[in-house]
């Protein structure tokens, strides 16, 4: 691409950045592998292999281009695709996730840099939408050296059930056997993302080291989880959980540190990443509070992906060399 000048460059590469994504993601994965076992490092290995495998199949033989698999950039897609699914879940599921994600989400429209979507969370909802039974068998946490799989519901599943069911907040609290604690160090049922937040945040805390990404989408996203949460609470308890629960559960921490953040598929301004993050709070809340899902970051993300192209035409930087 050809452009007027100035041109400015930097020392990054692709394949860097990717890196430190999944250096970033070990923690979180680590402690799934440690709770969930062998299931958790077979679905990592069937996703990052076949969207690994499929890129390069794709590139080599459709595109007709050398393939460039090379920069990491399918196999973060496959970690965040397996961070995203039940652990153990059937290879079968796991390989159309891979097949939709890089097929259809990223290769279809040309590959890394033009996809619209978050192609991780695009092979996600299509597996939750046709397979809703394999998606919500969550395995519950029995240790690395266990083989015996016991499923069971998520600590967000647990409370829509019961409040569905005309029981308080504090009633469900009586008979969960969780606590926050767990909440924030792991041994929860869920997806191989969902198992720590100290994880996760270990792994936020090392991309802003890196400076791999800025602060404004995962806090503006966080943050208004927060104050929806709170002014709900606020105004009842019996029927609205606290802000903290909302943070620590669910996927809320991976989407908004690891997948909203794609370079690809988020505003480029500073302002539009705000409004970007914004956006996709407070639709998290909406559909958990009164959709039919428990969990809602996925559907916040890619609706507000379809939302870029304006943000980034109202929050636009600077001209250079213009003060207006």
């Amino acid at each position: 691409m050809v452009s007027p000048a100035p041109h400015a460059h930097g020392s990054d590469t692709t394949r860097r950045l990717m890196r430190d994504v999944i250096i970033a993601l070990l923690p979180a994965f680590a402690v799934s592998v440690w709770f969930f076992g062998w299931g958790a490092l077979q679905v990592a290995a069937v996703s990052i292999a076949t969207c690994v495998a499929l890129e390069w199949v794709i590139q080599k033989f459709l595109l007709r281009t050398p393939p460039q698999t090379s920069d990491l950039s399918a196999a973060v897609t496959g970690l965040l695709l397996a961070m995203n699914l039940p652990p153990g879940a059937p290879w079968w599921v796991v390989l159309t996730g891979s097949v939709t994600a890089i097929g259809i989400a990223k290769m279809s429209f040309g590959g890394i840099g033009k996809n619209p979507f978050n192609p991780a969370l695009v092979g996600r909802v299509v597996l939750l939408v046709s397979f809703p039974v394999q998606m919500t068998r969550w395995a519950l946490p029995r240790g690395f050296a266990t083989t015996d799989a016991v499923t069971g519901a998520t600590p967000l599943a647990l409370l829509k059930e019961g409040l569905n069911n005309g029981l308080t907040v504090e009633q469900i609290f009586d008979n969960a056997d969780f606590t926050y604690l767990e909440l924030l160090f792991g041994r929860i049922g869920g997806s191989a993302g969902e198992v720590s937040a100290l994880a996760l945040l270990a792994g936020f805390a090392y991309l802003l080291a890196r400076r791999v990404i800025r602060p404004y989408i995962p806090v503006s996203i966080l943050a208004t989880v927060a104050a929806f949460g709170g002014i709900l609470w606020w105004a009842n308890p019996e029927r609205f959980i606290d802000p903290l629960f909302h943070l620590l559960t669910g996927g809320v921490l991976l989407g908004a540190i690891f997948m909203a953040t794609d370079y690809v598929t988020s505003p480029m301004h500073p302002k539009g990443m705000i409004i970007f993050g914004i956006g996709i709070g407070a639709l998290t809340m909406l559909i958990r509070t009164f959709g039919s899902y428990p969990e809602g970051i996925s559907f916040a993300i890619l609706i507000m992906n379809a939302a870029v192209p304006l943000i980034n035409k109202y929050a636009k930087p600077k001209r250079y060399a213009r003060n207006v």
